[in-house]
């Protein structure tokens, strides 16, 4: 199994981890412990020694059942990661109790990596203005966890400011070889190249959106390695930026755990062939989307709430993707009084519209097409 040592923390963890996030559950939502179990034994007794969980994971049950099964196996030959979840924490009081609850969840006398959990630049400037932030560095001093870091889900503006903020062990952006311009980004990676800090690929596969491409992609990628899988693809293609330290995957079947070691054991970068067959397919990808709509937000604020953006953005992903279960979740999710079905057809929107997009007719086909989700 690859490992990509990190000299100045003592580590050398797995380039492939293990996220606790999608293990196989059972009718009603439980996890699936038997085979749960035996696709963490098969992981780390092929070399996978990075574990990554948090409290919100499978309903808070990830903690508990992490923590009992490496249980199973010698503390030092494995490291484990879970994270405060900065959404729920508007206290000092309410990081320290829920601290409290993750480690009884976790029994562990440590953890190998503590991160904040989904920052963004208002939840940073709210961590550090409660206290958390110093309380973590105590905790962290007195050796209940050694490496402190954080997850991102954020503009690449709040990224530099957490980033740069104080020297941090690590961090986990969102990065694949199509979200290359969203969030952090590449822009994002290449500050922790900068500056030293060790990177953590979480969504390699888009949330699964990247393992069953349309077939034309797929032809792309088969033309140079047929027996490879589009997974591995877009695996290979985080692994291959060298500041990156550990790439997670969600893992929720043993035949994906057996297609990520075969990835990863003996792991080759990209070569430049291959690098642009993934450019090829990520052009192929982006010849889907429905309208050109580029989040600019010229046309809004919507007169009636609509939100003309996301609308699209859920829209373009289906089209490109063609993932149900995501698409699915996203337009159930979507709040009630920012659906596209409160268009008044006003207009207000096109007048300002950089594109010249046709939104209100969009609007409706966008609609039309999620509804039959």
């Amino acid at each position: 199994m690859e490992r990509r040592a990190q000299k100045h923390l003592g580590v050398e963890p797995s380039l492939l981890g293990f996220g606790c996030m999608r293990f196989p559950t059972l009718e009603g939502g439980a996890i699936d412990e038997a085979q749960a179990m035996a696709m963490l034994d098969r992981a780390y007794q092929s070399g996978v020694n990075y574990f990554d969980t948090a409290y919100f994971y499978h309903n808070g049950k990830s903690e508990e059942f992490v923590g009992r099964a490496l249980a199973r196996y010698p503390r030092e030959s494995y490291y484990l990661t879970s994270k405060l979840p900065t959404t729920l924490i508007h206290s000092l009081e309410d990081a320290k109790r829920i601290y409290a609850e993750q480690r009884e969840r976790l029994q562990k006398d440590y953890l190998d990596f503590f991160l904040l959990h989904n920052l963004n630049g208002t939840r940073w400037r709210e961590m550090v203005d409660i206290g958390v932030v110093d309380w973590c560095l105590e905790r962290q001093a007195a050796g209940e966890f050694r490496h402190f870091g954080f997850s991102f889900h954020g503009s690449y503006e709040d990224f530099h400011e957490i980033l740069t903020a104080r020297t941090w062990d690590c961090c986990q952006i969102q990065l694949n070889y199509m979200d290359t311009e969203e969030q952090a980004g590449l822009r994002g990676y290449r500050l922790t190249e900068e500056l030293g800090v060790p990177l953590i690929i979480m969504e390699p596969v888009k949330g699964g959106s990247l393992a069953v491409p349309p077939d034309d992609v797929m032809a792309v990628f088969n033309t140079l390695r047929p027996e490879a899988s589009a997974s591995s693809w877009a695996l290979r293609w985080a692994a291959s930026l060298p500041n990156v330290m550990t790439v997670l995957s969600g893992m929720s079947t043993m035949e994906q755990v057996e297609d990520n070691l075969a990835t990863f054991n003996m792991f080759q970068p990209l070569n430049e062939e291959e690098k642009a067959a993934v450019d090829r397919a990520t052009a192929l990808f982006r010849e889907k989307v429905r309208n050109g709509c580029t989040a600019c937000r010229y046309c809004m604020p919507c007169p009636v709430g609509v939100d003309i953006p996301g609308t699209f953005r859920l829209w373009n992903d289906w089209a490109m993707y063609q993932n149900k279960r995501r698409s699915k979740l996203g337009w159930k999710d979507m709040d009630d009084d920012k659906r596209p079905e409160l268009c008044v057809s006003c207009g207000a929107c096109e007048a300002k519209c950089p594109q010249g997009l046709p939104i209100r007719e969009d609007l409706v086909r966008a609609r039309q097409e999620l509804e039959m989700l």
